[in-house]
């Protein structure tokens, strides 16, 4: 038996069908497949992204090309020093040589690896401490907040730079004391905006729920206030990268950082500034360097911001 009335046209069944689907996969989003999405639509953000990847690619892979293209980042051509000193931007040399004769080009190349290094590094050091720190103050509270917030106070209000160097001295100079010196004191930033992320969350009625479920403080934060809670950090991380390439540079600049004749850009731009005026291509191409690569990531930690953020989800 057929029942007329039940039976729906072609057109409104396939609509009926199209929005199942829609529905179906609206449903299955989650906020980093939504963030990914209007983080494409940043044409700024995916700029940011490729500059970076392409320094990342170009400073890991220079060991294959760069020294037989353009030769040593480190070492002196005392043969041809009187002919290949202080050369300008030419094909040859597209960022010129500096007064021993070495490849512009290459140093900074080399410089980058530092650079990156240290901004992922020490990055990863004080976003670790930070989280600790912040998780413990915010769910704690009492106690542990006040003790927390006032150690982060005190290390806020020393020089950042000086309170560096002091550290790199008691420690010894070594590129690995850079690290740990940057990455121990770039946590109170993180702690303060994680523990803001943490005391917006934690009283929701999920969290009570797994309170009352009898789940333990440590799976509470790990399961369920940390993912509700990691968006900012994740923002904050990439722009303190930037920050930690920045701090990296002046330190070497100032001579405590990496040792020549190892390539920093710091380095080279203290070498340059002895030679601005009849050379300044010195100076020029690794502050072009840092100014391209922080923007970089202060331009991602922008577009990740601007993606993650719920209140722009229809936007």
């Amino acid at each position: 038996m057929q029942y007329p009335d039940l039976i729906q046209p072609d057109g409104e069944a396939a609509a009926v069908e199209a929005h199942a689907v829609e529905v179906s996969e609206g449903a299955s989003r989650t906020l980093w497949g939504d963030a990914f999405k209007r983080l494409r639509k940043n044409k700024l953000a995916i700029i940011a992204v490729v500059w970076i990847v392409f320094v990342a690619l170009v400073a890991i892979t220079a060991d294959l090309w760069a020294p037989q293209l353009l030769g040593s980042p480190t070492a002196a051509d005392t043969t041809a020093m009187a002919t290949s000193s202080l050369l300008p931007p030419s094909l040859e040399h597209p960022f010129g040589t500096d007064v021993t004769g070495r490849d512009i080009l290459v140093r900074v190349i080399y410089g980058a690896r530092i650079s990156l290094t240290v901004g992922l590094v020490a990055t990863a050091i004080s976003t670790v401490i930070g989280l600790v720190m912040g998780a413990i103050a915010a769910y704690y509270g009492g106690i542990f907040d006040t003790i927390i917030m006032r150690l982060a106070d005190i290390f806020l209000a020393f020089p950042y730079v000086l309170f560096v160097l002091c550290l790199i001295a008691a420690l010894g100079q070594s590129i690995t004391n850079v690290f740990i010196a940057i990455g121990i004191l770039g946590w109170p930033s993180i702690a303060r905006v994680f523990r803001s992320a943490i005391l917006s969350v934690k009283e929701n009625d999920y969290v009570d729920a797994a309170r009352a479920m009898g789940a333990s403080d440590v799976r509470i934060i790990v399961r369920h206030i940390f993912p509700n809670s990691v968006a900012s950090i994740v923002v904050y991380a990439t722009m303190n990268i930037g920050s930690a390439i920045l701090s990296e540079a002046a330190i070497s600049f100032l001579g405590m950082g990496v040792q020549p004749p190892n390539p920093s850009w710091g380095i080279m731009i203290q070498d340059g500034q002895a030679y601005l005026m009849n050379a300044p291509w010195l100076m020029i191409m690794p502050g072009l360097a840092i100014l391209s690569t922080v923007l970089a990531f202060t331009l991602l930690g922008d577009g990740l911001r601007d993606a993650l953020d719920v209140k722009m989800k229809d936007a």
